[in-house]
């Protein structure tokens, strides 16, 4: 069975990537965080008063914050295109 991984420098992302890269890169991990935190704590409150539907919706933000957090901080650490940038310097 032929090897069908690509291998680091193989393939590139496009322009948008790099662009909003750039962009999230900027913005402080712990401001996901905090984002999250918000969240739950919002939707506390709306279950508190007794606003379900609210509740279930903006607690459903947490994991995308949170997984937002974690793409920001590889993307800081790595970037997409680390290994290719690397190899130009």
């Amino acid at each position: 069975m032929p090897d069908l991984r690509v291998n680091a420098g193989e393939a590139q992302e496009d322009q948008v990537t790099a662009a909003i890269e750039k962009v999230t890169s900027q913005v402080p991990s712990s401001a996901y965080l905090a984002l999250a935190v918000a969240s739950i704590a919002a939707s506390v409150s709306f279950k508190i008063a007794k606003r379900d539907h609210a509740a279930l919706f903006v607690g459903q933000w947490v994991a995308p914050f949170l997984l937002l957090g974690i793409y920001n901080k590889i993307v800081k650490q790595h970037g997409s295109d680390a290994a290719v940038s690397n190899e130009q310097k």
